[in-house]
């Protein structure tokens, strides 16, 4: 009796450990889907504000080109009665609206879609185009200031795509290598905090 009841003994906890091995299995597994599941929440949430920024993207541009004809019109009026003011003024306003509209970008993955589009909107690329075109121009005139009028003035503006990337490439022709003289590419203007 006590033989057989010591086998039930160890049968029943071995039978308890191969349960227990299995439950902690299943609540990992468990775990495991959970997780996935929220995840898979967080995209969908994600997706749905991509969507919803997509679908606004392309409204103002469906709207900006209905827009457009209107614009040209009220433009073209102002230039025909000479009133250059009024014409500037109203450019300048509606190159502002331009401005403010940006390419979706779309990396594969709907939160670094999310981030990426986010942050886009806070950066002006005219701004930096401009920036970059006055760099060079100002370099090309300083070329200039140094006694060296007699060289050709060159400035190269290249945009293209890069191994899937828009580059925007600005050069200036200069008399002697600058990295020779400023190997560590420090501004030479006179405040230099503020400049890059």
């Amino acid at each position: 009796m006590t033989g057989k009841a010591g086998t039930k003994k160890a049968k029943l906890k071995e039978d308890y450990e191969k349960l227990n091995e299995k439950y902690l299995e299943l609540y990992g597994e468990r775990a495991e889907l959970q997780y996935e599941l929220s995840m898979l929440k967080e995209e969908a949430k994600h997706q749905r504000i991509q969507e919803n920024e997509i679908r606004e993207l392309h409204q103002s541009i469906r709207q900006l080109k209905h827009d457009m004809k209107n614009h040209l019109m009220v433009i073209a009026t102002y230039i025909n009665d000479e009133d250059y003011g009024l014409a500037k003024a109203y450019t300048s306003d509606i190159l502002g609206k331009l401005n403010a509209m940006h390419s979706y970008i779309e990396t594969g993955n709907s939160l670094m879609n999310h981030i990426i589009n986010e942050k886009l909107e806070s950066i002006d690329f005219s701004a930096l185009l401009s920036n970059m075109l006055d760099n060079a121009i100002e370099a090309c005139m300083r070329e200039e200031s140094d006694g060296k009028a007699d060289m050709t003035k060159e400035l190269h503006v290249i945009i293209s795509k890069q191994r899937g990337y828009d580059t925007i490439c600005v050069k200036n022709r200069i008399a002697k290598s600058v990295l020779k003289t400023n190997p560590f590419l420090a501004s030479t203007k006179e405040e230099k905090d503020e400049h890059g």
